[in-house]
């Protein structure tokens, strides 16, 4: 029996405040996913050191496997290919190991982000988190590795000589755009995988053409003065210019490259992250 109260409704109860949610009035998804994503961002954090723990954990040789192999790789591709491009390029040691650590980071992190959603999609299904959440942990893992991997860059200009001046304070600016670039491509890659499981093996297939369509190993002079422009609708080959130039040449990047560059990383992170965000509650199902 409900006593006699000034809260009392026209039933003589107390009344008791109702949450009223309207799905009418929810936000677009693409911002309601970037407002959550930057309250988990402590989870993105968290997610970062728990695979950065995982890939050095039983590593005999740890975190100098990832200085150790891009010079490795370097090594080989510059005995190589040093007849063919070597007398091309001066310092072509650094000219190599630039566009290898920045081609790296690039497929690596677009790669690993679908690993990562699928792996989520477990956890997703039991409590909320954002799905991009798993794609920017995989970039921010990519970007530590290449942070890492910038040491044995260091090493090689050092021993070639090659100064480094105040166009180096550009590198973080080609990192920054690269990693938009790649979680944009990473987002729209991993939402056409949960759905064709085969898409990840012809992804790598594609990986390998496009590095090759980029000037990673090879200067771009090369290359018919009738088919550059076809080389330069691919943001990578700018995105690489940038980085590569300062580290390279101790000179600043071109502007044109850098426009191109800046404003190709805009849209395909936009589009991706639009792509993504659309279909982001079938992932969880799917994956």
């Amino acid at each position: 029996m409900c006593e006699h109260s000034p809260l009392a409704g026209k039933t003589g109860c107390p009344e008791t405040a109702q949450t009223v949610f309207d799905s009418a009035h929810r936000q677009p998804p693409a911002i309601e996913e970037l407002v959550q994503l930057w309250r988990y961002r402590d989870l993105v954090a968290q997610l970062v050191i728990r695979n950065i723990k995982a890939r050095y954990k039983r590593s005999v040789l740890g975190v100098v496997w990832t200085m150790l192999n891009p010079l490795l790789m370097m090594a080989v591709l510059s005995l190589v290919l040093h007849g063919l491009f070597g007398l091309r390029v001066p310092n072509y040691s650094a000219y190599l190991l630039a566009g290898l650590l920045l081609w790296q980071f690039f497929a690596q992190a677009t790669l690993a982000s679908t690993s990562e959603i699928v792996w989520g999609a477990s956890l997703v299904k039991r409590i909320y988190v954002p799905r991009t959440a798993f794609a920017v942990a995989a970039v921010g893992n990519g970007l530590v590795n290449l942070a890492l991997s910038l040491v044995p860059l260091a090493l090689i200009m050092a021993v070639l000589g090659i100064p480094v001046g105040r166009a180096a304070l550009t590198i973080p600016v080609s990192v920054l755009l690269t990693a938009m670039f790649t979680l944009g491509v990473a987002l729209f890659v991993s939402s056409v995988a949960v759905y064709f499981a085969d898409f990840m093996e012809i992804y790598q297939v594609a990986l390998t053409a496009w590095m090759y369509l980029t000037p990673v190993i090879y200067p771009i002079d090369i290359v018919p003065e009738r088919y550059r422009w076809l080389f330069k609708l691919n943001p990578m080959c700018h995105l690489v210019d940038i980085f590569r130039a300062p580290i390279h040449m101790n000179a600043l990047p071109a502007m044109e490259s850098l426009c191109a560059a800046a404003g190709a990383s805009v849209l395909v992170l936009l589009l991706g992250w639009l792509f993504f965000t659309r279909n982001s509650d079938e992932i969880a199902y799917r994956a």
